[in-house]
C-alpha cells in the first residue's frame, strides 16, 4: 500500500482561492459541457458579489486548507492478475471493418472502503504502439464525460452516425501519435460510480486529482509495458484544473522516496479555464471585439467591472451582455446550432463536418445494451456530463503552472480561435500574468500550405492557436488539432511554412 500526503497539493489549490469552496449544485442528467461551465461560471459571481458594507464581509476561509493539515490518506493498489485480458474489446457494435488497433474498457477501483472506480476507454495506435507514448485525456465540465467527448466527438478513433447505431473511422485521430485513455472523472461521470452516495455531492479538484492519480497507478499495475513509456497528460475547457493539478500531484510523488514514478514529459491544455480574473475579463473583450455586444455594454463591463468583486452595476453589465450574444453557439459562434429535426438518420458521417447534434447521436449509442456489454459497462443510464456536486475549486491555477514550469516539464496552452465561452483572449491574459520573457516571438504556423494557426513560446510555457476551431479543437479542425498534437508530442514548435 502506498502512502500519499494530502496537504501540500491541497494548500496550493486552496490557497490561492478568495474562498475555497465552490459548491453549486448539479444539473439533470441531460446538460452538456457548455451549461457545466456556464453554471461554475455564473456562481463566481454570486460567491464574489461585493458587500453593500465591508463588515458583510466574512472570515470563514481564513485559513484555507486547515482541516487537510497532517492528513495522510492510503491509495489502494489491488491485483490486477488477468484484467487487461478481461478488458481488452473484441468489437463495438457497429464499428466499421478495417479497424487495425487493440482497445480496452473497463473499471479501476480508486477508492475500495466507498465502491467508488472510474471507467476508462483505451486505444492503442495502430503502428509501432511499443514506441509512441502514453497520453491521457480528460474533458472538463467540471463533471463531463472524456469518453463520450474526447472520444466519440473529438480527437478518439471513430464517430457515432447520426442513427445511433454505427460508428465510423476518425482519420485524424490522436492514436496515430499516441496511446491514448480515456478517463471518465470524478465518480458519478458517464460510467464510472461509487457506492456512497454521499460522495456525488462532496465532489470537487482535490479529491479529483487524488482519485485520477489512484488511477494511474492502479492502470499501470494492470498494464506495467507502460510504466517507463514517456507520458502526457492532455485535456481541455475545465481541465485546465484537471491536467496541471495532476500532473503536480504525480511528480510531488515521483520526489518521494519508495513511490511508484511515472515518466511525466508534459501537459497540454486546450481553450482552458485556468483563472477566474482573466478568464472573464477575456470572454466579455472577445464578444465585443467579435461584434456580439454592444458598445454600450462593454464600456458598462470596462467602468464597473474588476472581475474580483461584482457589483450591482456589473452584474447588470454582464447579464445585458450574455442576453446580447443571442441563441449561438458560444462553443464555436460560427457555427449551427442542433437542429434534430433535420437530422438525417443513417447519414454516412464525415469527420470534416462537425454535427453540432453530435451529443444526441452519442447518447443513444452509449446507452445500447449491447455497447455497454462490450464495453464491459455496469448497466447504466449513461449521460454526456454526470449530477455531481462540486464543492472546491480554487479561483486560479496559475501558481500550479507556475510549479510546473519550475520542474521543466513541457506546458502547452492550445486555443481555438472561435471559441467565445474560454477564447484565445482569455489564455493571453492570463499568461501575461506570469510575465515570462518571449524565446520564440509570435508568428504563424502551416499546415498543408495554409495558415493552421499561429504560435509564440515563452520560457517555460508554449500558447498557439488552432485557426477556425471552436472549443472542441479536434471537433472542428480535425487535422490542424493533429498537426498541433504531434508537434507537442516531438517537443518541437509547428512548422513556420
Amino acid at each position: 500500500m502506498i502512502i500519499i500526503k494530502l496537504s501540500k497539493l491541497t494548500w496550493l489549490l486552496l490557497l490561492f482561492s478568495s474562498y475555497h469552496l465552490a459548491s453549486f449544485d448539479y444539473y439533470s442528467c441531460e446538460a452538456n459541457q457548455i451549461d457545466y461551465l456556464n453554471k461554475l461560471i455564473r456562481s463566481r459571481r454570486f460567491r464574489n458579489r461585493a458587500p453593500d458594507h465591508p463588515a458583510e464581509l466574512d472570515n470563514e476561509y481564513d485559513q484555507p486548507g486547515q482541516e487537510y493539515y497532517g492528513h495522510f490518506s492510503p491509495v489502494y493498489v489491488g491485483n490486477h492478475k488477468g484484467l487487461k485480458k478481461a478488458d481488452k474489446i473484441k468489437s463495438l457494435p457497429g464499428q466499421p471493418q478495417g479497424v487495425d488497433f487493440d482497445q480496452y474498457s473497463g473499471y479501476v477501483t480508486v477508492d475500495p472502503k466507498a465502491g467508488r472506480a472510474l471507467f476508462y476507454y483505451f486505444v492503442e495506435s495502430p503502428q509501432d504502439s511499443c514506441s509512441k507514448p502514453l497520453m491521457l485525456w480528460l474533458n472538463g465540465g467540471p463533471g463531463c464525460s472524456s469518453f463520450g467527448y474526447g472520444a466519440m466527438q473529438e480527437l478518439g478513433p471513430f464517430r457515432v452516425k447520426s442513427n445511433g447505431n454505427r460508428l465510423y473511422l476518425n482519420e485524424f485521430s490522436w492514436n496515430k501519435v499516441a496511446n491514448i485513455i480515456f478517463l471518465e472523472s470524478p465518480a458519478g461521470v458517464g460510467f464510472s460510480y461509487t457506492n456512497t452516495s454521499s460522495d456525488l455531492y462532496d465532489f470537487g479538484d482535490d479529491r479529483t486529482a487524488v482519485d485520477s492519480y489512484t488511477f494511474l497507478v492502479n492502470w499501470l499495475e494492470r498494464f506495467p509495458e507502460y510504466k517507463t513509456r514517456d507520458f502526457f497528460i492532455t485535456g481541455e475547457s475545465y481541465a485546465g484544473h484537471y491536467v496541471p493539478q495532476l500532473a503536480y500531484t504525480i511528480l510531488s510523488w515521483n520526489k518521494k522516496p519508495n513511490q511508484p514514478v511515472i515518466n511525466l514529459k508534459g501537459i497540454a491544455i486546450g481553450n482552458a479555464w485556468i483563472d477566474d480574473v482573466t478568464g472573464q475579463q477575456g470572454m466579455y473583450d472577445f464578444f465585443w471585439t467579435h461584434a456580439l455586444n454592444s458598445d454600450e455594454t462593454n464600456a458598462g463591463i470596462n467602468k464597473y467591472c474588476d472581475f474580483v468583486e461584482y457589483s450591482n452595476p456589473c452584474i447588470r453589465y454582464l447579464n445585458q451582455g450574455d442576453e446580447e450574444i443571442g441563441t449561438i453557439d458560444t462553443y464555436n459562434i460560427y457555427a449551427p446550432l442542433c437542429n434534430s429535426s433535420r437530422s438525417k438518420s443513417g447519414s454516412t458521417g464525415s469527420v470534416n463536418e462537425f454535427d453540432p447534434c453530435s451529443d444526441n447521436y452519442v447518447r443513444t449509442y452509449m446507452n445500447r445494451k449491447n455497447v455497454q456489454k462490450a464495453l464491459h459497462a455496469k448497466p447504466t443510464r449513461w449521460s454526456s456530463c454526470g449530477a455531481v456536486g462540486w464543492t472546491d475549486s480554487p479561483t486560479t491555477i496559475l501558481p500550479i503552472i507556475e510549479e510546473l514550469i519550475g520542474d521543466g516539464i513541457s506546458i502547452w496552452v492550445y486555443s481555438g480561435d472561435i471559441d467565445a465561452r474560454v477564447p484565445v483572449t482569455s489564455s493571453r491574459y492570463a499568461i501575461n500574468t506570469l510575465k515570462l520573457p518571449v524565446v520564440n516571438p509570435w508568428r504563424p504556423w502551416y499546415y498543408n500550405n495554409l495558415v493552421g494557426g499561429y504560435v509564440v513560446e515563452y520560457e517555460g510555457l508554449t500558447l498557439t492557436t488552432i485557426r477556425g476551431a471552436g472549443h472542441l479543437v479536434p471537433s472542428y479542425q480535425p487535422e490542424r488539432a493533429l498537426a498541433m498534437i504531434s508537434s507537442f508530442l516531438q517537443g518541437k514548435l509547428p512548422p513556420p511554412s
